[in-house]
């Protein structure tokens, strides 16, 4: 805990969506009207603890609400399914059934997850329920751009409606699967865990402590190959230490940078550095229209306290050795710089015809 306290400043405050990313988020279909808020799922009556397979307390609890409440909650909650995944359709809700309302009691975003199951074959899956934060938008549309990932979420006033994201947990599978897995599956996972490692920093996400991210393994012939994705956005260019968007200084995550220290050599290390930014320039570079247009949303907001922002544009100019930091004046051009850099970079090795 004294390393985390190190790490992190103070709580991060909720930052309101302003007009310019409204508009943005309209104009992508991000924005959609529903018919139920954060706050009216905050008028549960009572509540149990969610407990795991091994009796161990989740920091979830099930939610109850009045009869009439439920009713109405649950005709909503149906509803913004149908949004989320489909077109919105009336015609399915009546094979939907709301199976739980979990309030998690653990973190800065107190989200409630809700389970929705198809009553005519028993699949199930989850969405999230959130208050809306301008910088936790931010990293999702960022995710969505220049990550491999697309993201499924939808913004109405207050509230965030976020797609349940598939995985293993992170402090799960390192405690309970990367053991067993092979040497090949090792070197497969540390080659993974450096993309990852260097996309976060790249986009300042920042706190990728183990259970912030899921790793999905994939079946692909005689063998599976292992993916890792973000799967908590609060920290999205906020804070000002800049080792708070390096996985490495999270204790969490110590087993995995032990691993990709005995797999990989640095040469590889820097090889897999090289094409995540390559990658995430390409994607930049196929989207230039909404990237540039996210980066001006960004530098006309609010996202991070003054004195962030100056500390983390110190310790950028010296990790990286670039002056031009100095004239950011917030978080959105901090981020506009760093990525400059990657595109210019990538454009300069491609004439040079070196890929």
């Amino acid at each position: 805990m004294a390393v985390e306290k190190k790490l992190m400043s103070k709580k991060k405050p909720t930052f309101p969506v302003n007009e310019m990313l409204n508009a943005y988020l309209k104009n992508y279909n991000r924005n959609t009207k529903i018919s139920i808020f954060y706050d009216d799922l905050l008028r549960f009556q009572g509540s149990v603890v969610v407990y795991d397979k091994d009796d161990e307390d989740t920091l979830w609890v099930r939610t109850y609400y009045s009869e009439f409440d439920r009713e109405e909650i649950d005709r909503s909650l149906k509803k913004v399914y149908t949004i989320l995944h489909s077109d919105g359709n009336d015609s399915t809700i009546p094979f939907l059934n709301v199976d739980a309302i979990d309030y998690c009691t653990f973190g800065n975003s107190k989200p409630f997850r809700i389970k929705i199951r198809n009553i005519l074959n028993d699949n199930f899956t989850y969405f999230y329920v959130k208050k809306a934060d301008a910088s936790r938008i931010y990293g999702l549309e960022l995710e969505h751009i220049l990550s491999p990932h697309n993201m499924n979420f939808l913004v109405h006033k207050d509230t965030l409606i976020e797609e349940h994201i598939a995985g293993i947990p992170g402090d799960d599978f390192i405690r309970d699967i990367l053991p067993n897995c092979t040497e090949l599956e090792k070197s497969q996972i540390a080659k993974e865990f450096v993309k990852f490692k260097e996309r976060c920093l790249i986009r300042l996400l920042g706190d990728m402590r183990s259970y912030n991210y899921v790793i999905t393994p994939t079946h692909d012939f005689d063998h599976i190959i292992y993916k890792i994705r973000a799967i908590d956005f609060d920290q999205q260019s906020f804070e000002g230490n800049l080792k708070v968007y390096n996985l490495q200084f999270m204790k969490e995550n110590f087993k995995m940078i032990e691993m990709v220290g005995k797999k990989l050599q640095n040469d590889s290390i820097l090889q897999y550095k090289i094409e995540e930014r390559s990658f995430m320039a390409k994607r930049m570079l196929n989207t230039p229209r909404r990237s540039a247009r996210l980066i001006k949303c960004m530098k006309a907001d609010t996202i991070s306290f003054p004195e962030n922002v100056a500390l983390l544009k110190k310790q950028l100019i010296k990790y990286v050795g670039d002056v031009k930091f100095r004239e950011c004046n917030n978080m959105g051009e901090i981020l506009e710089t760093i990525l400059a850099f990657v595109k210019r970079n990538y454009i300069d090795i491609s004439n040079n015809e070196l890929f």
